[in-house]
Parts: C-alpha cells; structure tokens; sequence
C-alpha cells in the first residue's frame, strides 16, 4: 500500500463528549508521525471547547456554524485540506466533502454512503471488537501508514496534551476542597447506577469527610436533585456550569464518580481518579469503553456474568456495591 503524506488534514467527530475526548489521541499520533501537518478538529459547538483544550489540535470547525453557510461557502472553507477523516460517519459531511474534492476521504467500508463519498474505506468492525474504541479510532489511520495500534498504556500517555483553560467557578463551588465529583446521569447513552446508590455513596463519603458535589445537565438535575440529602456537605452543581467550569471542578476534585458518559472521560483526561460504572455486556462493556486516564479505574459487578455474556437484560449495574466504590476512590490520603 502507497503511504499517503497528508499535510492539511481534518478528524471529523460530530458527536458526544466521551466519544470526541477517545478520538483525540489520534491526533497525538499524528503530530508524533508527521511533524509539520496541520490538525483541524470538525466537531459539534458544546464539545470545542474540549478539543480546544487539547495541545495537539492546531484549528477547530465547528459542524453547527459550518452546516449554516452556503454551499459555494462550506465548499471554499474544506478546499483547504487533502485529507479528511470520518471518525463518526454522517451522511451529509461525506457527500459535502466529495463536493469540495478533498483529495484523501477515509471512511470506514461499513458505511453504504462511504462507498459512494470515500475513495479509501478501511475494513474493520466495532460493535464485537474487543479493542477499546481509542484503539479502534486508530483503524482509520492505518491509510496513512501500516503501524500496530497503540496499547492503552500509549493511550494514557496521550492524555497529557489535555490542558484545560483556566476560568472562574461560581461563588458556592470557587473555595471547595477535599471533594468527589458524582455523575449519576448519561443522557440515556450508558447503563446507569441508581440515583439511590449514588445518595448512599454521597452519605458514605460525608462520614468520611468527604465534600460532594452532583454534577449534570439542568434536565437531569430534575431527575434527582430533590431526592438529594439536606446536608451543607452535599452540593448540587446540575445546570450551574458551563462546561469549561465543569472541567475546572473536576480537575480540583479527588476523583468522580459516573457510568459511561462524558464527564468520566473528561475525568480519565485529567488525571483524577475516575470510577466508571460499566456493565460486562458487548459492546457496552469496560474494555471498549473504559475512561483512558493514568487513574481511571472501571468496575462492574461479575464481569462473568451468564446473562451480560449471551447479551440479556440483567441486574448487573444497580448490583455494583458502594463499598468497591469507596475502596476504588482511595480516600486514606486526603
């Protein structure tokens, strides 16, 4: 296979926030193989300021002011690169960047709409992968050069080009210290641990006196901030935050707490001790979707569990103890 040297090049992730931070080691890898190339990272508005936050990323398009230009204007503006990747595929992108005769249009071969919008469609699978999908990120790449994919220990190494901006937290949450991050919600992306756990998990870590903070979306918090304790030790930050302060407060907490969703990867990123709360079945399993983070941890109930392995429903997740929580968060030192 001819080795394709792309100069000005464009990663292409329209979707969540966990699915955009395990895309952005690839660009790591890029700069690391390619010295002078210029990175553009196309992306949805809520998740720029994250990738902005990462060193290795030379320009952000944002996908919601991009899709508002004319035509002649989107065709003008991706004229400008030799290279487009389709790490999340979208019909609309791939025919737009065919349109605008970007040289290089890796998609994968899963994709009908590739066929007819990529002229380089690499062949692998997702969904019964046992590979973690930073790892499997890397498939796309392999156009570039032939390279064995990245172990996770490289991955991790990779979370250190994450910086993120410096901003102010609101008045309530800008002196807090000694304090665990607890995300029960995932926009209905992941499986979930009980509010009720998360509240017992929450009264646990006062005890040990550790401050709590709830975080999420002002829809979620209406899920639950009613049912949370009345005690000045628990803190509901749901709908306080933008989410540079998100960041910041996860950045100054011991750890967080949250099943597989965007908040834990941003933890993973970070550095911070990030539990995630995972069920064994494929391909929702912790080996696909584990936090990538030097102290990210994941945990499930029976990681042999009969059900979770032929694929059924089971009572894996609510099942996970608040105890192996707690031990995970290694709270001796604080």
């Amino acid at each position: 296979m001819k080795e394709i040297v792309p100069n000005r090049i464009v990663i292409s992730r329209t979707d969540a926030i966990g699915d955009v931070l395990l895309t952005l080691p690839m660009t790591a890898w890029l700069k690391e193989n390619f010295p002078t190339i210029h990175i553009t990272f196309l992306c949805r508005n809520y998740t720029a300021p994250l990738v902005r936050m990462y060193a290795c990323i030379d320009e952000v398009l944002v996908w919601d002011e991009l899709s508002e230009k004319s035509l002649s204007e989107q065709i003008k503006i991706l004229k400008n690169f030799d290279t487009f990747i389709h790490v999340f595929p979208r019909k609309e992108i791939a025919r737009l960047v065919k349109k605008a005769g970007v040289r290089n249009r890796i998609g994968t071969s899963h994709r009908l709409f590739h066929f007819l919008n990529c002229n380089i469609r690499p062949n692998f699978t997702r969904k019964n992968s046992n590979l973690h999908e930073a790892q499997l990120n890397f498939e796309l790449l392999q156009a570039l050069k032939r390279f064995e994919l990245p172990s996770l220990d490289k991955l991790n190494a990779y979370t250190f080009n994450f910086k993120p901006t410096k901003c102010a937290l609101p008045f309530e949450f800008s002196s807090l210290e000694n304090y665990v991050c607890l995300h029960p919600k995932s926009q209905g992306s992941a499986r979930e641990w009980p509010i009720e756990k998360y509240i017992s998990l929450a009264e646990v870590l006062v005890e040990k006196g550790i401050k709590v903070v709830f975080t999420g979306t002002q829809k979620e918090g209406e899920l639950f901030r009613n049912d949370l304790p009345n005690d000045s030790a628990i803190l509901d930050s749901t709908g306080k935050l933008t989410i540079d302060q998100l960041v910041i407060l996860i950045q100054k907490s011991i750890g967080i707490v949250a099943c597989s969703t965007g908040p834990l990867h941003i933890g993973g990123f970070l550095g911070v001790k990030a539990i995630g709360l995972f069920s064994p079945r494929k391909p929702i399993h912790p080996g696909r979707w584990k936090a990538l983070g030097v102290n990210a941890r994941a945990l499930v109930f029976d990681e042999n569990c009969s059900l979770c392995l032929a694929g059924k429903e089971c009572n894996c997740m609510k099942n996970i103890k608040i105890e192996k929580v707690v031990n995970e968060l290694d709270l001796f030192k604080y």
